[in-house]
């Protein structure tokens, strides 16, 4: 039969008790719970002083639930469980929710922080974070609203809006007065600058001096980075020729730090693009503002990234 509720236990002599059935461990639930180890033993003997049974048996570095230990933690354990579900829809609900935004570290660094300044402008009272990985996450799971992906049109997932395409050519540092590196004469006076990302071949210098006849060309040297900003900083410190991803660097184009050399008229082009993904059709109005952002952004790329 049920107890009165004055009879009650508190909840948090129930809550410790919880928390060392979901590890385990006195040690593990003190952490989970900020309390000291002996703040948890207490709760634990509180709760069974005041039931008059043993709920756990302690043995030597290890504990295991009694017969009636185990019967209230998967009771006690449910319960609990349910407050926090609840607790934590009421808080959500409450409170402002910040928008997530996912994109790879080179497209975070080169082309939205730049921009970020006109967003806030734009839109004071809206809390945009960044997520910036080079891992594709899953929107939903990791609890995204927003990403902008780098892919084919035949892989882009339904919905995706596409930003902008992609275009390459050789950029450097107007410092280091170079007009082409289109000849093997050239080549061999310059270091190249080389993003290591076997995943994305045509992004790398192999591919375009293939295309331009210039397989066999040796140049002074070559420094390589596992990512694509550091390349472009590589470039902006005059240490090398970097194969531009003209989308992405173009305000660094557009204001003289960087200079783009061969193929000026005739950027090579690529198959992928940048799109932007929603985790939701009907987003809310935080996650839209900052969507309706990001393509405005794009529309007003320059047309050579097109």
């Amino acid at each position: 039969m049920s107890i009165p509720l004055v009879r009650l236990s508190s909840l948090d002599l129930i809550r410790g008790f919880v928390a060392v059935g979901r590890r385990m461990s006195i040690t593990l639930a003190s952490q989970d719970l900020c309390l000291t180890q002996s703040a948890v033993s207490r709760q634990i003997h509180a709760l069974e002083a005041q039931l008059g049974v043993r709920l756990l048996v302690r043995g030597h570095r290890s504990i295991a639930f009694t017969t009636e230990g185990e019967r209230l933690f998967r009771s006690a354990n449910g319960a609990v469980q349910q407050l926090q579900d609840v607790l934590g829809e009421i808080r959500t609900a409450g409170a402002a929710r910040p928008v997530m935004l996912s994109a790879s570290i080179g497209v975070t660094g080169l082309w939205l922080l730049p921009r970020l300044s006109r967003f806030q402008t734009l839109h004071p009272g809206v809390d945009l974070r960044v997520s910036a990985n080079n891992r594709v996450a899953d929107l939903r799971q990791d609890g995204i609203d927003l990403a902008i992906r780098y892919t084919t049109p035949a892989s882009a997932p339904e919905g995706a809006v596409r930003l902008f395409g992609e275009s390459l050519a050789p950029v450097a540092h107007p410092s280091l007065g170079l007009k082409s590196v289109g000849s093997a004469k050239s080549l061999s006076k310059v270091s190249l600058l080389e993003f290591e990302d076997p995943k994305h071949p045509w992004l790398q210098w192999a591919d375009w001096l293939g295309a331009m006849g210039l397989s066999e060309a040796r140049p002074r040297g070559v420094l390589r980075f596992n990512q694509y900003d550091q390349v472009i900083q590589a470039a902006l410190a005059g240490q090398g020729v970097a194969l531009g991803r003209l989308a992405l660097i173009q305000p660094l184009l557009d204001d003289g730090r960087l200079v783009m050399l061969d193929s000026v008229k005739n950027p090579s082009r690529t198959t992928h693009a940048y799109w932007l993904i929603r985790a939701s059709d009907k987003p809310r109005e935080e996650v839209r503002r900052v969507a309706d952002w990001i393509e405005a952004e794009a529309r007003s790329s320059t047309s050579i990234s097109c």
